[in-house]
């Protein structure tokens, strides 16, 4: 027996998730989807396993995406150890956007209070382009990858 299956959302936790939100809608053109999200109730407890919980954020429409959303949201606490994101941690390390120009992409990131992680590089393959790219973080510190593929 076989079921469909279709890739829906990524899910990114925030400080603060209109800030966050504003900083993806502003840099990278990705769109609200309204209504906000205001998550609680014994329902969300049960996904969770947080009693109490309480969840805020919204939808965005990834740019190139028709369907495909980046869920930001942010929780009604702290955990008590962050640890940094790094690119070589366990788990989710990045998401990636191929833009037209890396560099003024980068400029903006920065502008929009993001910094670079890594320097933009290049690399040759034959018989298909040379692919640009950079890792840089978002103002939260999650990275970021700009990617450019020039085909040959």
């Amino acid at each position: 027996m076989s079921s469909k299956i279709k890739f829906v959302h990524t899910n990114l936790i925030a400080k603060d998730w209109k800030k966050l939100s504003q900083f993806y809608i502003d840099v990278f053109g990705c769109e609200p989807i309204y209504p906000e999200k205001k998550l609680s109730g014994k329902w969300i407890e049960k996904v969770t396993q947080i009693p109490g919980v309480e969840i805020n954020g919204i939808h965005l429409k990834l740019p190139g995406s028709a369907e495909t959303v980046l869920e930001i949201f942010e929780f009604n606490f702290s955990p008590k150890t962050i640890t940094p994101p790094a690119i070589n941690n366990h788990g989710f390390s990045h998401i990636a956007f191929e833009v037209e120009d890396v560099k003024i992409l980068l400029k903006k990131v920065i502008e929009h209070g993001g910094e670079a992680y890594g320097e933009i590089a290049e690399k040759h393959v034959p018989g298909f382009g040379t692919l640009e790219v950079v890792y840089t973080k978002d103002p939260e510190g999650n990275i970021v990858e700009l990617m450019n593929w020039r085909k040959e």
